[in-house]
């Protein structure tokens, strides 16, 4: 059973009659205890036949056995349909568990074992702010007091299938126990965690649950955010922030301080920023996480940005270039010497297209010397240097020390300043490959930000051999997707007659949000005679983009249009990902 940890009010609702329902969540057609039987119940709901039912209510008084436990066994419904029936029979909402978002912070607030006992667990929150419990019983009003007084909360009981109630306890028991801290070098301090004590262990779970979810659900980012009363955790998924978790406040001080620990900062520090990083163990590989605590208004909050040093690194293949620009490109990375730059916003997705590139050239017969911040995989055969601030080793210091050691080809994880600019401009000047990062909005616009860092025109156009631009639309997912009807200007607007358009629709494999993984758009500019002549003359921005495009250049948003007319992507997304071209 998959199960994620998006909030209640994220996913669409279960029934357009009742909105404030999320998805998985259905009310009964009345409140209050029915007169009829189960067996009625099932039949009603179109479960399983008259005749079918009424053999298993024979059977069940000759072997003292319930109605519902002898039409599992005979396989005429399943442990969901008894469930759903149940709850229908005493007027309580039923919870379909392989649809249902389940909250990490809802569940932390009861022990694995007393879930286990009372089969019934905490799965997320009302909108009225009262605690959604999945039991396997509505009868039994113990099990809701008791949840009740633990969590100090008011319960709202939803009946749920036994075996899915036990599958998600086993499921987030194995998500806890599936990490393990590795020790982190930093700066010469090893990190050693204190000894846990019996109280803050639900804290430490927690905080390896939501890490590890985060992890399995392919999030980039995890952001703890104080609010004036429970503490919100988002997941940033396909580039899109999404609610995750909501930590209790008595929990949320515990949750922040057991996380700098881990990432070794000062845990009595709360009036400034910290940063650090913790390594963990999940499954067999090792994820690195980068910590930034933030002092803000309503408390400190924490972001952790995920690198997953076991993700496999894409090849330029892979990464959605069309045939035309993904040719422009290795034609430039081909080359013995010059710059080939990548552009686009944090996130855009640079640094994977710069590891795909690296793949291409690391052929065994060239030195290949990283400089990175941080090193977000480790490339075999590639020698890779973090940046180090504290110890002073910047972009700069690093690549000067990469050229005195014999290099063929320089990887630069970003330009920031004139100082490497001019360093990184020089190598490729003296017959080195360099490849690096630029911060700019398209292709043309990374000629200028070089110029106004202070390089001098004629070294930038010697030296630029290539330049790419790209940003990271999100892919509709496969398993739901519908067809899409736009009108009729729409379609012609953006030349796409003829093309079946798709739009989202959500299912258990997206998360329910219609869109399963990213795919690239790019504009690649190939630095020509042309081009290189109207940057020594002093040329704006639009006249080289004007100039690109009649040599070729596919601007991003008409390859993101063209990866729509594909099945890909929707015109919305497009353009939320390209706003402002």
């Amino acid at each position: 059973m998959s199960v994620s940890t998006s909030p209640p009010a994220a996913p669409a609702p279960a029934d357009p009659a009742n909105p404030d329902y999320p998805r998985g969540l259905i009310p009964p057609t009345r409140r209050g205890r029915s007169k009829n039987m189960i067996g009625d119940i099932i039949v009603e709901l179109g479960f399983a036949r008259r005749e079918t039912v009424e053999e298993a209510v024979r059977q069940s008084r000759e072997q003292g056995r319930t109605t519902g436990q002898m039409l599992i066994e005979s396989g005429a419904v399943r442990p969901d349909q008894l469930a759903r029936a149940l709850a229908e029979r005493f007027g309580v909402d039923f919870i379909d568990l392989s649809l249902y978002e389940v909250d990490m912070g809802a569940v932390s607030l009861v022990d694995g074992d007393i879930c286990k006992r009372y089969q019934a667990i905490p799965v997320g929150f009302m909108p009225d702010g009262n605690l959604l419990v999945a039991t396997s019983d509505p009868t039994n009003v113990l099990t809701v007091d008791e949840i009740s007084m633990i969590t100090g909360k008011r319960v709202h009981p939803a009946v749920a299938a036994a075996e899915d109630i036990l599958a998600l306890i086993g499921r987030l028991n194995r998500l806890g126990d599936a990490v393990e801290i590795e020790e982190v070098q930093d700066d010469d301090d090893a990190l050693v965690l204190p000894e846990m004590a019996e109280s803050e262990a639900p804290v430490v779970k927690l905080v390896h649950q939501i890490i590890a979810e985060a992890v399995q659900r392919g999030a980039s980012d995890i952001h703890c955010d104080p609010e004036a009363g429970d503490m919100k955790v988002f997941f940033r998924i396909d580039g899109v922030l999404t609610q995750a978790a909501t930590v209790a406040k008595a929990m949320a001080p515990g949750l922040i301080s057991r996380i700098k620990i881990m990432a070794s900062l000062d845990i009595a520090e709360k009036r400034k920023p910290q940063d650090g990083r913790l390594a963990l163990g999940l499954d067999g590989r090792r994820v690195d996480v980068r910590v930034v605590t933030l002092p803000l208004v309503k408390g400190e909050g924490v972001v952790m940005r995920i690198l997953d040093a076991g993700a496999t690194i894409r090849t330029l293949e892979t990464l959605g270039m069309q045939d035309l620009e993904r040719e422009r490109f290795e034609t430039a990375i081909s080359k013995p010497y010059g710059a080939v730059l990548v552009t686009g916003p944090t996130g855009s997705g640079k640094s994977t297209t710069l590891y795909g590139a690296l793949s291409v050239v690391n052929d065994g017969e060239r030195s290949i010397i990283t400089i990175e911040d941080p090193v977000e995989s480790q490339v075999a055969g590639v020698k890779q240097m973090q940046v180090a601030n504290k110890a002073g080793l910047t972009f700069a210091h690093g690549l000067r020390a990469m050229l005195r050691a014999d290099p063929d080809v320089i990887m630069v994880g970003e330009i920031r300043d004139r100082e490497t600019a001019e360093i990184a401009i020089q190598a490729a000047l003296t017959g080195h490959l360099v490849l690096s990062t630029l911060h700019t909005r398209d292709a043309p616009s990374a000629i200028t930000r070089l110029l106004d860092m202070g390089v001098e025109p004629f070294m930038v156009a010697a030296a630029i051999d290539c330049v790419v631009a790209q940003r990271l639309a999100r892919m509709l997912c496969d398993q739901c997707k519908k067809p899409a009807t736009l009108p009729e200007a729409t379609i012609a607007r953006h030349g796409l007659e003829g093309a079946t358009l798709f739009e989202p629709a959500g299912c258990i494999r997206c998360s329910n949000s219609g869109y399963r993984g990213r795919v690239g758009l790019y504009e690649v500019m190939p630095v020509t005679e042309t081009i290189r002549a109207q940057l020594l003359a002093g040329a704006s921005v639009d006249e080289i983009a004007a100039t690109a495009e009649a040599e070729g250049m596919r601007r991003m948003r008409d390859d993101g249009v063209h990866k729509v007319a594909l099945g890909l992507t929707t015109l919305a997304e497009v353009g939320r990902v390209t706003a402002g071209f």
